[in-house]
Order: C-alpha cells, then sequence, then structure tokens
C-alpha cells in the first residue's frame, strides 16, 4: 500500500511540478519573462519536497530517480516504477494545458506548449551541452542536500532555487528541460519538431544526473541517510 501511496505521489507532483511550471511559460512567457517562469518551476519544486518529499523523496523528474538509483538508494524495480508514474504525470499536466490552449481562451506565449526545443537559440550540441551540466547541477544539489541531515529543514529551499537558477540560464535558451518527463508531456502534444527534438531533452538530462551521481558522494564523504531518500523504495 505504501508503494501506490509513493509512486502516486510522484504521479500528483509531476503533475503539478509540469502544470504550474510550464503553465507559466505558455502563459506568462512574453508578459512576466524569465524570471516569472523560474520562479514557478522553483516555488512550486521547493513546496514539493516539504509536501511529498517525506513519502516519495518529490524526484518528479526521471535524472533526479536515475541519480538516486545510481546511488543505490532505490531499486531498479522502484526507479522504473517511479519513471511511468513521473512521465504519466507530465503528460497528464500537458493534456490539461494543451485544453487550455485550445478552448480555454488562453493564449500560448511560446508558441509551442512550452515544449523544449534547439534551432532558434542555440544548436544541437549546444543543447546536449547545456542540458548536461544544468542537469548535473540540479542532481548534485538533491542528492548532497538529501544525504545530510543537517540540511533536513533548508533542503527544499536549496532544491528550489537550484531548479529556478537553471531556468533563469536556460529557458530563453531551449526552454530549459533538465527533466525529461517536463520535456515528454508538452512534446506528446505538440508533436512535430518537438517530437523530433525530444531525444535530446531525454538523453542529456539522465547524463546529467548520472554524471551528478558520480560525484555527490566525494562531495558528501559520508552514507549517512538524509530526510530526502526514500527509504522505502530501497525495499522496494
Amino acid at each position: 500500500m505504501r508503494d501506490a501511496r509513493r509512486y502516486i505521489a510522484e504521479f500528483v507532483g509531476t503533475l503539478l511540478l509540469v502544470f504550474m511550471g510550464v503553465g507559466s511559460a505558455v502563459a506568462a512567457r512574453v508578459d512576466g519573462g524569465v524570471v516569472v517562469v523560474a520562479l514557478a518551476f522553483g516555488f512550486v519544486m521547493l513546496a514539493l519536497v516539504y509536501t511529498i518529499g517525506p513519502l516519495s523523496g518529490s524526484h518528479v523528474n526521471p535524472a533526479v530517480t536515475l541519480g538516486v538509483l545510481l546511488s543505490g538508494k532505490v531499486s531498479l524495480p522502484g526507479a522504473v516504477a517511479y519513471w511511468i508514474a513521473q512521465l504519466a504525470g507530465a503528460t497528464v499536466a500537458a493534456f490539461l494545458l494543451w485544453v487550455l490552449t485550445r478552448w480555454g481562451g488562453v493564449a500560448d506565449q511560446t508558441g509551442a506548449l512550452g515544449s523544449n526545443g534547439y534551432g532558434a537559440n542555440i544548436n544541437l550540441g549546444g543543447a546536449a551541452l547545456l542540458e548536461t551540466v544544468l542537469t548535473f547541477l540540479f542532481v548534485l544539489v538533491v542528492l548532497v542536500v538529501t544525504s545530510r541531515t543537517e540540511y533536513r529543514a533548508a533542503a527544499g529551499a536549496a532544491i528550489g532555487l537550484a531548479l529556478a537558477t537553471v531556468h533563469l540560464v536556460a529557458v530563453t535558451l531551449d526552454g530549459t528541460s533538465v527533466n525529461p518527463a517536463r520535456s515528454f508531456g508538452p512534446a506528446v502534444f505538440e508533436g512535430g519538431a518537438a517530437l523530433g527534438q525530444l531525444w535530446v531533452f531525454i538523453v542529456f538530462p539522465l547524463l546529467g544526473g548520472a554524471l551528478a551521481a558520480l560525484v555527490a558522494p566525494l562531495i558528501v564523504g559520508s552514507t549517512r541517510p538524509g530526510p530526502g531518500e526514500d527509504r522505502a523504495a530501497e525495499r522496494a
């Protein structure tokens, strides 16, 4: 029963992250600017860490789950279940945004349902490098602050600020992914170039997450369990 609750938490959390974060880009990218989009992602991530973190670890991101898997804090079956829940949540969120732009009277200020892409302000190689580095930073922060009990109270703030920061850097370049689920949902409903370029925003965020899992132990220097560890997932 607890396993089901964890997967539901990841589904709902990813749905809310994508709906609120990508929704801010769709509704306010032009009017509000990059800062509004970055803060929307950062604030909702902060809230999710404290809301569902004690239950599921609040991964809401396949790259984070990969990092946790490679760190030995979740089993492979548990990670696969998380990935399925995350992709499903992101898809439902994108569907709701698609409904809002098609029949809800909301003007899509991104022109592409907030999907990620390269070509206008960055090329394929640049997007690959950018997503690898930014995801590495984000996942590294997640792994480090959730591995130290002394960071318990500040974990949500650190993770939320890290997510906001990477969005400040990349929103105008490729829309900022650092999260394959976030890219997957909008691309499914946007189709076209967004779907054709989707692989970049799956492969390189996962690469960044894997690299973060390799570096995190060098920084933590300890195997003490932290508040963000998915202890139940270890037994999945």
